[in-house]
């Protein structure tokens, strides 16, 4: 069973606090008009922050999609973490998609990566191995070994995780979060059956991403 969280992101509150006093005291200050830029960004900073909940379905073999956003790439590839052979699909994330990150199986954490890097745009394939990223490993209660990776983009400067090595996450459970644009890689068995194509808008949490073979 998913955990609980509010519709509005934890990460966001001091930000949406904020843009509201900007918006309030230049209303105050300058008038409705002049006004009008400062609750414009706060109406942006609040629907950054939104975080819906979602439902995914219950069948054990699905991978769920771990973020909102566009998929940007699905390719055979060296899954460096763990020395394999395996299908990477890559989901892009604009600063007008859910940021919350969700694990796209149920599993246990088996080891955590963290490495600083650049803040190259997440759109190119090149921040995969370049880019400010945290990974997790999740081994299903069935043996299958998932990678998920979070990764900083042009904009985002901060991976929020909240999960370490022995944590067990339910299938869509959140357990992170990205500011402000950012990219999700996912590394699946190589006899994995992908559920998604490049230029597809996913929900996070909600839609399949792919699907373990027995």
């Amino acid at each position: 069973m998913q955990k609980s969280h509010p519709v509005i992101a934890r990460e966001g509150l001091p930000f949406i606090f904020l843009g509201l006093v900007l918006a309030v005291s230049a209303t105050w200050l300058l008038g409705k008009g002049w006004s009008l830029p400062f609750w414009l960004l706060a109406i942006f900073i609040l629907q950054f922050f939104r975080d819906p909940p979602r439902h995914c379905p219950d069948d054990p073999h699905l991978v769920i999609v771990p973020a909102d956003g566009r998929v940007v790439a699905v390719e055979k590839t060296r899954d460096a973490y763990l020395d394999r052979t395996a299908i990477k699909v890559s989901i892009f994330m604009n600063v007008f998609n859910v940021h919350s990150n969700r694990s796209p199986v149920e599993g246990k954490v088996i080891k955590r990566w963290y490495f600083s890097g650049s803040f190259l745009n997440a759109s190119l394939d090149k921040a995969s191995e370049q880019n400010e990223r945290n990974a997790l490993w999740i081994k299903t209660p069935e043996g299958k070994d998932i990678i998920c990776v979070q990764i900083a983009g042009l904009i985002a400067r901060r991976i929020l995780c909240y999960v370490d090595v022995g944590s067990v996450l339910a299938r869509a459970e959140r357990y992170g979060f990205i500011r402000f644009g950012s990219r999700v890689d996912v590394y699946l068995p190589e006899e994995s059956r992908v559920d998604v194509a490049i230029g597809d808008h996913v929900k996070g949490g909600q839609d399949v991403l792919a699907r373990l073979h027995d």
